[in-house]
């Protein structure tokens, strides 16, 4: 199967680093990890160029400890170092997985990690190499989320996967609320007016602006990242 019998020639990948946790209070999940490598091997046997975002949350969270007295340009810069070591635990685990990745920061780390060069990184994924981009934008204030609405208008992506914990985006918290529906499909500017927690505001403004698709999903459902690359009806589409 080849890329053509996809709806996707690019994705952009955003994987949060409380989802590495599993159900572990902190820190990476060896059978959580090696369950998102094997998605992500499946996309790219379909030959989908994948690029991945992804955070620090399961090590440090930036935002909650500027809210407790850290100054938060420390504490982002924390967190985006948190990232990096995430994105290298990724990395390492796609290698034995037979799947050749590549590390691009916005941090300069050179001894660790090459930094973001946008060239570079088009090159790798049109080389069928999954690209894993680390520390966030590079700025503090900033999150994951806007790296990924960022990094996806960059590498020219048709859509921004957003992975969570659910499998979509609903009427209602379906934790709390057991008659909450989900959205298969969602206009940016209806997910603004029902107050629709999809993203950050900047990170939704942002591809809104650049009419770039958002898909909300659960990377905790087997198969699911591979059921959205062929189009079936997985998660929640959010569209202009």
């Amino acid at each position: 199967m080849n890329a053509a019998s996809t709806p996707y020639k690019r994705v952009l990948l955003k994987l949060s680093g409380e989802a590495l946790m599993g159900d572990d209070a902190y820190g990476i999940n060896a059978a959580t990890l090696q369950g998102m490598v094997g998605q992500i091997r499946e996309a790219v046997s379909l030959g989908t160029e994948l690029a991945v975002v992804i955070g620090g949350g399961n090590i440090f969270r930036g935002v909650a400890l500027g809210a407790s007295g850290m100054d938060r340009a420390t504490a982002d810069y924390m967190g985006m170092l948190a990232t990096v070591m995430n994105a290298l635990a990724l990395q390492d685990a796609l290698r034995v997985a037979g799947v050749p990745a590549r590390v691009q920061s916005a941090l300069k780390i050179e001894q660790v990690v090459e930094p973001y060069i946008r060239p570079k990184a088009l090159r790798y994924l049109e080389e069928g190499k999954v690209v894993i981009f680390a520390a966030g934008t590079g700025n503090p204030f900033f999150t994951t989320d806007t790296a990924a609405a960022l990094r996806g208008a960059e590498m020219g992506a048709q859509v921004v996967l957003k992975a969570t914990k659910v499998d979509g985006v609903y009427t209602a918290d379906p934790m709390i609320d057991a008659a909450a529906t989900r959205y298969k499909t969602i206009s940016f500017d209806e997910a603004i007016g029902r107050n629709l927690k999809v993203m950050d505001a900047t990170a939704f403004a942002l591809c809104r602006d650049q009419k770039l698709p958002i898909k909300v999903f659960s990377i905790f459902k087997q198969g699911a990242l591979k059921r959205v690359l062929l189009g079936e009806d997985e998660g929640t589409m959010v569209h202009v």
